[in-house]
Order: C-alpha cells, then sequence, then structure tokens
C-alpha cells in the first residue's frame, strides 16, 4: 500500500511541529503540509489528494468541526485537541479516532493503525470483486451475510444483533467497527444502538424510523444527518 497521504491543520506552532515529527518517524506516512489556519488547509486539499487530516477543534475564525462540515469530499480524520467535549459530536461526524493533547507518540501510532485499517476498507484491492457481504461467527459457525439482506443491526453490550428476513444473528461485534466495515452509502448510524441498511426504511414518524413492522429510535445526535441521507 503507497504511504498515507496526511495534512496537519492546527493553530499552535508547537502542536505542527509535534505532530510533524511523530509523521515523519512513521514510513507509512507522507506529510502533504503543515498548515495553521482553515483557509490554508482548504487550497492544499483542492490542490492535492490527502487521505489523512489531522484536524484541531478550536482556532480562530472556524472550528475544526465547522470546517470539517464545509467539505464535499472529506478524507479521513483523526481530531487533535485540548477538549475531551467535542468527542461525541466527532465520532458522529465519522472520525477515525480523538487525540486528547497532549498525547504520545504511541497513543498517535494507534490512532494511526486504526486510520490505516479505515482507509484499506475505503480502496478495496484493484480488479478484486466488490465485497457484498459479512462474516459473521455466531454459535460456534460463521455465516456469510449479504449486505442485501441485512434490514438493521442492534448494539447489545459487547455483542451485536444482525436482524434478516430470515432472523436474527447474534455476534461479538462492536457498532463502531461495523460502521467502518459496512459501505457508507448503504448503511447509517441512527442511534448510540442502531445502525440501520438506507435502503430498507420505510418511513419516518416523529423520532422513530419504520422498517417493515419495526420502529426503531433515531439518536438526538444522529438525527440530522439521518434527515438528510435518508429523506
Amino acid at each position: 500500500m503507497r504511504p498515507i497521504r496526511c495534512l496537519i491543520l492546527d493553530d499552535e506552532e508547537l502542536a505542527r511541529a509535534l505532530l510533524t515529527n511523530y509523521v515523519e518517524r512513521m514510513p507509512q506516512l507522507e506529510l502533504v503540509d503543515a498548515c495553521a489556519d482553515p483557509m490554508s488547509a482548504l487550497t492544499v486539499l483542492q490542490d492535492k489528494a490527502i487521505d489523512l487530516l489531522l484536524l484541531d477543534i478550536q482556532m480562530p475564525g472556524l472550528t475544526g468541526i465547522e470546517f470539517l462540515n464545509t467539505l464535499r469530499q472529506k478524507p479521513a480524520v483523526v481530531f487533535t485537541t485540548a477538549y475531551s467535549d467535542y468527542a461525541l459530536e466527532s465520532y458522529n461526524l465519522d472520525a477515525v479516532d480523538y487525540l486528547l493533547k497532549p498525547f504520545g507518540f504511541e497513543r498517535f501510532v494507534q490512532a494511526i493503525n486504526k486510520a490505516s485499517t479505515f482507509l484499506r476498507a475505503q480502496a478495496p484491492e484493484q480488479n478484486a470483486p466488490e465485497k457484498d457481504h459479512l462474516l459473521i461467527k455466531s454459535e460456534h459457525r460463521v455465516h456469510r451475510i449479504r449486505y442485501d439482506d441485512i434490514l438493521y443491526i442492534q448494539s447489545m453490550r459487547e455483542y451485536a444483533a444482525f436482524y434478516t428476513p430470515s432472523g436474527r444473528l447474534l455476534s461479538l461485534n462492536s457498532l463502531k467497527g461495523l460502521e467502518i466495515e459496512l459501505p457508507a452509502d448503504r448503511f447509517i448510524r441512527i442511534h448510540k444502538s442502531y445502525i440501520v441498511a438506507i435502503d430498507k426504511v420505510d418511513t419516518l414518524e416523529g423520532n422513530m424510523l419504520h422498517i417493515g413492522k419495526e420502529k426503531l429510535p433515531i439518536g438526538a445526535n444522529y438525527k440530522e444527518v439521518v434527515l438528510k441521507r435518508v429523506f
């Protein structure tokens, strides 16, 4: 796999210097630029292909989250911030990871490993057939579940319940991991406990989605995205 092309956006010079050092220590990363303000970063994103954005949140003029919301095509994002308040919102924006300053090189490497896994999942091997299924371990068996057959997935503590027209399968999985693995154009997180197949949604009623006879709640933090993508 070619190096992951990185862009740093942070208004603090010391933070940019630290991130630059971390990036340059990892041979699988290629630093394209380190920007001090969102407008400079926007120019880079328009001119060059960026795989991974290392993004601060609190910046003068435009926050990192506001900046990210302006982008039509978003690279993978790892937030780097001194504030823990935005962690939930960052995951609603599909951030790969959230690094709370000050963080060391070991924690940075963990975030890059997550980003690498995410990017590999988004870029299937050339000439390989497009993946159309999940392999799920349940009751000492491995089940092949086609994307077309998934109605919705429910989190049940450390397990995930996969609902299909033929019934339910319970497997040791996390919704966060499934969010990364499932194709984003076909599935959407609507609640901390639910992922649904977009094309299986029948009706919106208040804060509930109807899939067949089932009514699933939409979390307050997810509703705006659900309305834009599903309806």
